[in-house]
């Protein structure tokens, strides 16, 4: 499964959305869809299902917001 369909799949369990609902662009923060422990239920996550680890002390709220920018972090992390 491509990256992008993976993390939309763990957004939509961690959040409750429904497949489709969440836009590419939406400020997962600012919709209070996820917090400080989502953050870090979502990299778990990321990390059992796709095998890229993202170290927690590079993880800027900024370069995580939305889902698109989760998918660039997850993508240059996987580059590493």
């Amino acid at each position: 499964m491509k990256i992008e369909n993976e993390i939309m799949a763990i957004l939509n369990e961690l959040t409750g959305a429904e497949a489709g609902e969440l836009e590419p662009a939406l400020d997962l923060f600012e919709t209070g869809l996820l917090d400080s422990f989502g953050v870090v239920s979502l990299f778990v996550e990321i990390e059992e299902r796709l095998g890229v680890s993202v170290a927690a002390e590079t993880i800027l709220r900024d370069e995580i917001s939305t889902p698109e920018k989760i998918v660039r972090r997850v993508k240059r992390a996987a580059e590493c």
